[in-house]
């Protein structure tokens, strides 16, 4: 099969199924109401971020694309420029909604009817333009969210031409950037690419939680799969691309992460990358610390949220035994074997935040 005829079309001409106009929810109105148990925890909560903030410790939000989906995007952006996050990733879902809001003020589509007739993620510009943000970020050894949030911001990417790709190349053959060079000039080539300014305007950055990261200068890591994402239904997509960029934000995470004595993580509906990625990332942190002669890290609080029960288990407890069927949750399990407070609030994530983000405004 030749993947790169695969068939795109106008993401204008889509089905979407979420206006930016409808999910964008003003931070200064009133919550969803909420139990009288979640309300307690996200107390709690700010007051541990406050804590923390005031040690000068990091406070990482890992979050999945409903978080996105359901309107934080404004709520988000203040707790980043009041200083209550220090760093925010997202699986690669996260990223399209992401673009496709700032872009078309639209997103999100029906699985069910879009895979039957071929079409689903079948969308130019998304796969496009998220492609043009990583090739062009990594020619600056930006990973994938850094590389987005800027696209989107500065509205847009500069190319070089082939030419000078090519000297570049042939000048300095073990240079850091050559592969990404390489890349660039090989999809360039391919899909016709052309050289210098590509203006990309987004009307609702508003809505992009990257491109305010990228404003407030909060590092904003995504940790995506290959074959998880509708870039991935595109003719230019590249895994190469893919990796290097998501490889780049692993370690970036990790630079973070070591900040997190005393600190606090938030993983708000995200059941597979945020387990995943902070177990392996808070190992390697230890593993250079104890290296180095110094203790691992320590005093980590974490908040784990989500819609699921927590399967009647009391997890600040540790975890449950393997005939237990809460042992299976591995969005509880993992994030308990950290070494520091696990805390499983059962709650709409976007309740949780907009109650979270008010008591940190109240003091």
């Amino acid at each position: 099969m030749n993947w790169e005829t695969l068939k795109v079309y106008p993401l204008a001409d889509r089905k979407s199924l979420t206006q930016v106009e409808k999910i964008l929810v003003p931070p200064d109105s009133e919550p969803k109401a909420c139990t009288p148990e979640v309300d307690q925890a996200t107390l709690e909560c700010a007051r541990t971020i406050q804590a923390a903030r005031v040690r000068g410790a990091a406070v990482a939000l890992m979050y999945g694309a409903h978080l996105l989906r359901n309107g934080s995007a404004l709520i988000l952006e203040k707790m980043m420029a009041s200083g209550w996050l220090t760093h925010v990733c997202t699986n690669g879902a996260g990223t399209i909604h992401d673009w496709e809001y700032s872009w078309l003020g639209r997103s999100t589509e029906s699985v069910e009817e879009n895979v039957a007739t071929g079409t689903f993620g079948a969308w130019d510009e998304t796969g496009r333009n998220i492609h043009l943000a990583l090739l062009a970020g990594a020619l600056r050894g930006e990973g994938y969210g850094v590389s987005l949030g800027r696209f989107i911001w500065e509205d847009g990417v500069s190319l070089p031409t082939l030419a000078e790709l090519e000297t570049a190349i042939a000048r300095e053959p073990g240079h850091p950037l050559t592969g990404a060079r390489a890349d660039l000039l090989r999809l360039m080539r391919q899909h016709g690419l052309p050289s210098g300014r590509i203006t990309v305007e987004h009307k609702w950055k508003q809505a992009s939680i990257l491109a305010q990261a990228f404003r407030h200068e909060v590092p904003a890591t995504v940790h995506p799969g290959i074959g998880y994402d509708i870039i991935s239904n595109h003719p230019m997509f590249d895994g190469a691309v893919i990796g290097r960029a998501a490889g780049l934000d692993f370690r970036l995470f990790g630079d973070s992460a070591e900040s997190l004595d005393n600190g606090v993580v938030l993983s708000i509906g995200s059941a597979i990358m945020a387990p995943q990625v902070f177990e392996k990332t808070l190992s390697c942190v230890n593993n250079l610390r104890l290296q180095a002669g110094r203790p691992t890290v320590s005093g980590l609080t974490i908040y784990v949220v989500d819609l699921q029960d927590g399967g009647g288990w009391d997890w600040t407890q540790g975890e449950p035994p393997k005939t237990n069927p809460a042992y299976y949750l591995r969005f509880c399990k993992s994030f308990s074997r950290m070494g520091g407070a696990m805390h499983y609030v059962q709650s709409d994530n976007l309740a949780f935040v907009h109650h979270l983000y008010q008591h940190l405004q109240k003091g």
